[in-house]
């Protein structure tokens, strides 16, 4: 893996030249109700990338993270992490990647009729310089396939749609044990980027048809901070040290995201969710898997990866929309055990171009009381901290 502990405020990191005043101003405090910020009401000395929400900007600066396979330090200077003000200090790599924007969109707009069909990663692929010279080793060696980059056609002799759905929810434990769980309280530990890969103690709620919250308990310099995670069934937000803002706004890609990962908490309904399903065969870790890809009106397609022995799902693949490319998350399920009848994943993997986190459940209850106060908008986060780097 890429990232280092810089990674916790990679986001913030690459070429938009930038500088957090809300938290000085007190303006991130008054959003309201499903209300996000743009990323010039947030940030300091934005120049190319003006009229997106701050989640959105957040997930463009992980786009050029990946794209380059570079993190905070490689454009900001080293204390950065530990400076809010120094992230609106101008380079020449931050000028440089103004330019390259720029040439991206002109390209895409003169030869592409302004579909994105290049982005950064489309030349970088991970490194910083752009590679001239063939590799022989690419050419020769044994080609590198990513299961994520499948491309779905038809072909015949794979089972419909509707039988990897079907036979899903009966490895699950059918869909009258699935109807009898309204909802959960879980809990267990969680480890990450934003916690430096410690463990800290995690709940979480969830509660038909898609409502859930995950509450992260970490300790900072001795004392608890949560971390905090909600969709409603309508908005979401994420009231986190580690942010931009005390609460953000989830918009576009990052509420979808958040609406899919809920709704994966009741996964009878999923097959309903979303139309146009296509179903393709790849491998995972030599695990033979049927990817099952639907579609909803304005959001990119999303993976569905079921196991072809068990039927249960293994992964879960989302893309989010950026100003320079789409941008991928991956959640890896395992470890399935039986809660009042229902196979229930004890353990998750989320990747994405920010780093990576884990989640391992200890416990879960059904169908105990959870009070509606638990899914609406969670209260901002303490003053971030930036921890020197």
């Amino acid at each position: 893996m890429r990232f280092t502990r810089c990674a916790r405020h990679a986001l913030l990191a690459l070429f938009a030249t930038v500088f957090f005043a809300g938290i000085l101003s007190g303006t991130a405090y008054g959003q309201t109700h499903g209300d996000a910020r743009l990323a010039e009401q947030v940030f300091k000395n934005v120049q190319s990338l003006k009229g997106i929400p701050a989640d959105e900007f957040m997930s463009t600066m992980g786009f050029f993270s990946a794209s380059l396979g570079i993190s905070c330090g490689d454009c900001h200077t080293a204390d950065s992490g530990g400076d809010w003000a120094k992230y609106a200090d101008d380079n020449d790599r931050k000028r440089r990647a103004r330019g390259m924007i720029a040439m991206v969109n002109t390209m895409n707009k003169n030869f592409f009729a302004g579909r994105r069909v290049l982005t950064c990663y489309t030349c970088h692929r991970g490194d910083q310089r752009p590679k001239v010279v063939p590799s022989l080793a690419v050419q020769y060696g044994p080609p590198l396939e990513d299961p994520n980059e499948i491309e779905i056609i038809a072909r015949t002799g794979l089972p419909s749609a509707d039988e990897v759905f079907d036979k899903y929810l009966q490895a699950l434990g059918g869909t009258q044990h699935l109807e009898n769980i309204t909802g959960f309280v879980a809990k267990g530990a969680y480890s990450g980027y934003d916690t430096d890969h410690q463990k800290f103690p995690v709940e979480i709620f969830a509660k038909a048809p898609a409502q859930r919250t995950t509450i992260v308990h970490m300790r900072i310099a001795g004392s608890v901070e949560d971390s905090v995670r909600t969709y409603d069934g309508r908005d979401g937000w994420i009231a986190a040290l580690d942010k931009p803002v005390p609460l953000m706004a989830l918009t576009g890609g990052n509420l979808n995201l958040a609406k899919i990962e809920a709704m994966l908490s009741f996964p009878a309904q999923v097959k309903q969710a979303f139309g146009q399903w296509r179903v393709g065969v790849t491998t995972i870790e030599d695990r033979d898997v049927l990817v099952v890809q639907g579609t909803s009106a304005g959001q990119p397609p999303v993976k569905l990866y079921f196991d072809s022995k068990s039927g249960l799902l293994a992964r879960m693949v989302h893309y989010s929309e950026s100003p320079v490319g789409r941008t991928p998350t991956q959640i890896d399920y395992d470890d399935y055990r039986e809660v009042a009848g229902v196979q229930l994943p004890f353990h998750w993997t989320v990747t994405w171009t920010d780093g990576q986190t884990s989640t391992e459940l200890t416990e879960v209850q059904p169908n105990v009381p959870i009070d509606n106060a638990r899914f609406t908008r969670p209260a901002p986060a303490a003053q971030p901290k930036p921890t020197a780097k």
